[in-house]
């Protein structure tokens, strides 16, 4: 029998409706036996996402101001689904024991996962199947990183006991019994840590959305939904910015080579974009375009650099010493640059360029702000000619002007360095070079 593991976002929870489209999602294939809900989203533009309304009880709280106001908001969300559904939950009862652990000064983590919590309860009474309780199995170390084996090991126990259930996510807890979260969007992981403990067949991951799109729709009009991607390619479009998926939730079912299923909640009947490990590279040349704004480049240049040894870590020890991370360093003989977020670079251009110019001595150091990256993603790229020349000439005939070019070893992604000015331009000029 194929198993499915299927995630629910919280748009797709955020009312009595939404659990309606979720319960017809769940029978109309019954091998959706796994069900990890997030905590409500927003129902409208305005409306408040609940995860954030139990961090704001827990800062009130903090600051000794009474949460009963915002308590109710949470309360009567809650609430409104159970009696919409006409669910039996005693509510009441769940909800006075947390606000009561949040007034006597329970954790962040534990004030966050209480949407889950909710929610899974909620969830598991309206399908009439089992709830188990994210704490029981999921587990972290005293240092809040996952334990993944002792994780996998619960799972694969309680769930061979359990036809099927709900399981809440974002949340587990330590050794001590304490509640640990996930980074925000940590139910996507939830769901992939019991996907892969049972190495199911397909791990869905239900939203709001269609799957993932060639280009940001608020770039480029109406760009085409991406079938298939492999988890090489989505790694390469998320980093720049490009993602559905909660980054870590990638690894666990890619280890396991389960495929992961990206579905919207509001359209069943769209089959959405399947994350595979490797994919008909004739398909496509390429699968995305992707890209960030708000970059410097910190080009050096020196003769004889290749036969200097160090040269390079002598640069990157600056960085580090200053505490800033890098996002690329294309390099050429006599040439290297540095690719840094402004957000990393922090105003202290002056201070590295200085110790960069006293430490290594180069011919010429030029600094480059205000750029943008564009990121060309496909696995076929490299099997197929003229995908480079394609880039540039677009461009050029964008009349865009090309700062920074680099392609890694994996030749699945070539990156473009232009003027933040010409961002979107570029991509637009990019996206319809591939698609004529």
């Amino acid at each position: 029998m194929n198993i499915i593991v299927t995630k629910f976002g919280g748009s797709s929870l955020a009312d009595a409706t939404q659990f309606k489209k979720v319960k017809n999602i769940l029978e109309e294939n019954h091998n959706r036996k796994y069900i990890i809900p997030s905590a409500p989203g927003k129902r409208f533009s305005k409306d408040f996402k609940i995860t954030d309304l139990l961090y704001l009880c827990h800062a009130h709280v903090k600051s000794s101001i009474p949460l009963d106001d915002v308590f109710k908001l949470i309360a009567e969300r809650y609430k409104g689904i159970a009696d919409e559904l006409n669910l039996s939950i005693d509510l009441e009862y769940h909800l006075n024991i947390i606000k009561e652990n949040i007034e006597n000064g329970a954790s962040m983590d534990y004030a966050a996962s209480r949407g889950e919590y909710l929610n899974g309860l909620i969830l598991a009474n309206y399908l009439n199947i089992d709830f188990i309780d994210a704490k029981d199995v999921i587990k972290f170390d005293n240092h809040g990183s996952l334990n993944s084996e002792k994780t996998y090991s619960l799972l694969k126990d309680k769930l061979s006991t359990c036809k099927r259930a709900v399981i809440p996510g974002f949340y587990g807890s330590n050794e001590n019994g304490d509640i640990v979260t996930f980074s925000r969007g940590g139910s996507d992981v939830t769901g992939a840590l019991v996907a892969a403990s049972l190495n199911v067949d397909l791990y869905e991951n239900w939203t709001d959305v269609s799957g993932f799109l060639m280009a940001d729709p608020r770039i480029v009009e109406s760009p085409k939904k991406i079938k298939t991607i492999t988890y090489g390619e989505l790694r390469e479009l998320s980093y720049m910015g490009a993602s559905v998926l909660h980054e870590d939730a990638v690894f666990p079912v890619r280890n396991a080579g389960i495929p992961i299923n990206i579905r919207n909640t509001n359209n069943p009947e769209d089959e959405g974009t399947l994350i595979v490990n490797k994919k008909d590279i004739h398909t496509n040349t390429i699968t995305g375009i992707a890209g960030k704004q708000n970059f410097t480049v910190i080009s050096i240049e020196k003769a004889m650099m290749n036969s200097e040894l160090g040269f390079c870590r002598k640069v990157l020890t600056i960085l580090e010493q200053h505490g800033i991370s890098f996002e690329n360093m294309p390099s050429g003989i006599d040439t290297v640059c540095v690719v840094i977020s402004d957000a990393n670079l922090k105003n202290k251009t002056n201070i590295v360029v200085d110790e960069i110019k006293r430490s290594c001595n180069p011919d010429s150091i030029v600094v480059y702000p205000n750029m943008a990256l564009i990121a060309t993603v496909g696995s076929g790229m490299a099997y197929t000619k003229g995908v480079a020349s394609k880039i540039f000439t677009a461009l050029s005939d964008a009349d865009i002007n090309i700062r920074m070019i680099d392609q890694g070893s994996s030749e699945i992604n070539i990156l473009v360095g232009i003027e933040n000015e010409d961002f979107e331009k570029g991509i637009n000029a990019i996206y319809k070079a591939f698609n004529n």
